[in-house]
């Protein structure tokens, strides 16, 4: 089981990945050790470790979305590498992908009598939040979800 690295504090989730680069034909390789399908490239290392944290920030948010624990990153000092490999850390704020996921809009389509949609307009009602509104008091929810 790999060990835990990651760093904990002002009630945020870091996390440092390793991810393992080799230099291809062209470009630079990245594939994530932890995470599958955490690959891309870049033309230079500046590159690289900006395309490494957009791809692991997007793997990070689709575990979140599909409610599938999210891989514990390995220590670097625990991975062999291969000819011309070397490795980098990528840091994530799991807590903030989080609370970013939490309170994305979502977009719904809803039926209500022409009569009744005329009026609202005219008296300029914000459907979203008076829809929301609603579905709390139905559900009798008083708060936002808690991070």
């Amino acid at each position: 089981m790999p060990a835990k690295f990651t760093i904990r504090g002002d009630n945020m989730k870091k996390a440092f990945y390793p991810a393992i680069v080799k230099k291809g034909n062209k470009d630079y390789i990245v594939k994530f050790y932890d995470i599958p399908h955490g690959i891309t490239q870049g033309s230079n290392l500046d590159e690289v470790a900006e395309k490494a944290r957009e791809v692991l920030e997007l793997c990070i948010e689709g575990f979140l979305e599909d409610k599938e624990e999210i891989p514990t990153p390995t220590f670097p000092e625990n991975i062999k590498l291969g000819n011309e490999e070397f490795i980098i850390l990528v840091d994530v704020n799991i807590t903030l992908i989080k609370n970013e996921l939490e309170n994305k809009a979502v977009k719904k389509t809803l039926t209500i009598p022409y009569w009744l949609n005329e009026i609202a307009e005219e008296n300029k009602v914000n459907f979203s939040q008076l829809l929301q509104v609603a579905i709390k008091e139905h559900l009798n929810i008083s708060r936002t979800p808690e991070h």
